[in-house]
């Protein structure tokens, strides 16, 4: 059973950047997917960026794509993501997945590709 824990959250001003930690264990890395989330307040929680667990495969959504990078180190734990210029609508709850899954590959930005997640470390940018 993976567990997923996130770290480096907090209150930025625009503009501003900000950089997120994933740590995972109990989990044997394959072929899966490694991805960060976000949900605001009333919205729907949207997938941000993407990574396989090859390291060689990315995808951002659009909103973000620019200004945020996902990355990994060598060893796979932890995951990172560096937001740059941020926006107030970046405001979220910012969570951490994991998917087992190689199927995940085809719908990465999809919250039902994952079956594993972190508690989420809030982010607040103020404008």
């Amino acid at each position: 059973q993976a567990q997923l824990v996130e770290s480096g959250g907090g209150q930025v001003q625009a503009g501003g950047s900000l950089g997120l930690s994933c740590a995972a264990s109990g989990y044997t890395y394959g072929r899966g997917c490694m991805a960060w989330f976000r949900q605001a307040p009333g919205k729907e929680r949207e997938g941000v960026a993407y990574i396989n667990t090859d390291g060689t495969s990315t995808d951002y959504a659009g909103s973000v794509t620019g200004r945020f990078t996902i990355s990994q180190d060598n060893a796979k734990n932890p995951l990172y993501l560096q937001m740059n210029l941020l926006k107030s609508e970046d405001t979220a709850m910012y969570y951490c997945a994991l998917s087992d899954d190689p199927r995940c590959n085809y719908s990465p930005l999809s919250s039902a590709a994952y079956q594993y997640w972190g508690q989420g470390t809030q982010v607040t940018v103020s404008s």
